[in-house]
């Protein structure tokens, strides 16, 4: 870094501030300038975004908003990424190693819940804490994955209007964030890490249609990693071209540091290329809905009893559980998937249930809510027992406006349906 940087003290004296915080306001739910004039905390814009700002106040992920799903903790400039990928509404985009979410839930509020979103994650544990962040968010056009890229490439050769590779690295940004990161650095790691990293391209690169974008970041500073692996992927593949690339240091920006580069592939978007192996985006299947007509009658008297009206294909699996599948959203029966659209809820043969999933990403369209104080809305977090005027049937509870679940109005007191692990510790 000496030898590569010209202010080398300054990225040096970097290293004994504390780290930066912030949040990205999650436009699918609110506006940056809603949620800043009735922000309880103090916030500062990040450069270079529309949605990042700076935080100083802890516990945020402890906050009411948070439970909303109005924002998304995220390290500064790890935010520049999400707005390299703006125009790409009605998209067909893919992040390939997604978890824990801050990505995806970034493409997802720039897509406005138009096109297909599939988030993957290889590692199992992390790929449900993302599905678990893409449902806080009330994403719903969103499909999350546990597959290695190998096989997403086989199933989705040419597709994608955009291909995130937010790469496994050696993590040099994460050094004040996670302590942890610089005893387990070494040469022989980023050595390691750029191969992965070239594989894991590999298969990225198949996904992409022709005229479609591959997105390519690191929290690393490693140039083996970062200007020398688009370097060579572009050797590799000369129907890519480079259309822009940043490099963030924590000493010239406002955060840890990150690396990120769009490339773009040669063609036609509207005509992909069809080579010896791959297929055209046409022949790819869409998901099977699997109809059930007792299933979406019960579905649908509880829609009207709340108030929400709701329109697309429904889908019953055979375990009950019911998803209001994203129109376009391709077959992925042969990949594990942990999550589909927007979970409805749950068929038991005779009775509906609510998914949480459904108040987060639909509730405030609900005409049945319960619209509680920041002070009642902690006892709803608590999983308690709350007072209401509204007849009995089941309502949307929301902090204010803003849906935090479902709850049933039964002679004059609110049950509690937040699922108990989401609920907060007393």
């Amino acid at each position: 870094m000496k030898e590569r940087l010209g202010d080398f003290p300054a990225f040096l004296a970097s290293y004994e501030e504390p780290p930066k915080k912030g949040l990205r306001v999650n436009t699918l739910k609110i506006s940056p300038e809603e949620f800043v004039r009735r922000a309880p905390f103090p916030l500062s814009p990040v450069k270079g975004t529309t949605s990042g700002f700076y935080v100083s106040e802890e516990k945020l992920g402890a906050d009411v908003w948070h439970f909303a799903g109005l924002y998304y903790l995220q390290e500064p400039s790890a935010m520049t990424v999400g707005e390299t990928a703006k125009s790409c509404k009605k998209s067909r985009v893919l992040d390939l190693c997604a978890a824990p979410g801050g990505k995806t839930t970034h493409l997802a509020a720039e897509m406005g819940g138009e096109g297909i979103l599939i988030a993957n994650e290889i590692d199992p544990s992390r790929a449900r804490a993302l599905s678990q962040n893409v449902e806080r968010m009330g994403i719903p056009n969103c499909a999350v994955t546990c597959a290695p890229p190998e096989k997403l490439a086989e199933l989705f050769p040419a597709y994608f209007d955009l291909v995130l590779v937010d790469a496994p690295c050696s993590g040099e940004g994460m050094f004040k964030k996670e302590p942890n990161a610089i005893p387990e650095w070494s040469e022989e790691n980023v050595a390691r890490c750029a191969l992965r990293q070239r594989q894991i391209l590999e298969e990225a690169a198949k996904m992409v249609c022709a005229g479609g974008r591959l997105l390519y970041s690191t929290c690393t500073f490693a140039e083996e990693e970062d200007e020398w692996q688009i370097e060579e992927f572009l050797r590799r593949h000369p129907e890519f071209a480079l259309l822009r690339q940043n490099k963030l240091y924590p000493h010239e920006f406002r955060g840890e540091g990150h690396f990120c580069a769009l490339l773009e592939k040669k063609g036609d978007s509207s005509c992909p290329l069809v080579g010896e192996g791959v297929r055209p985006r046409a022949s790819i299947k869409p998901y099977p809905v699997r109809k059930n007509s007792e299933a979406n009658r019960a579905f649908s008297a509880f829609a009207e009893e709340v108030g929400l009206p709701l329109e697309g294909e429904i889908t019953t699996l055979p375990d009950g559980r019911m998803y209001l599948v994203p129109a376009g959203m391709p077959d992925l029966s042969n990949v594990r998937l942990l999550r589909l659209g927007v979970e409805l809820g749950e068929w038991d043969g005779k009775l509906f249930k609510p998914a949480h999933a459904l108040a987060m990403a639909f509730g405030g369209k609900a005409k049945r809510k319960l619209s509680l104080s920041r002070e009642e809305s902690e006892k709803y977090l608590r999983g308690e027992t709350l007072q209401t005027d509204l007849s009995n049937g089941w309502c949307v509870v929301c902090a204010e406006e803003f849906p935090l679940g479902f709850g049933k109005c039964v002679g004059g007191m609110v049950k509690n349906h937040l699922p108990k692990g989401l609920r907060k510790v007393k």
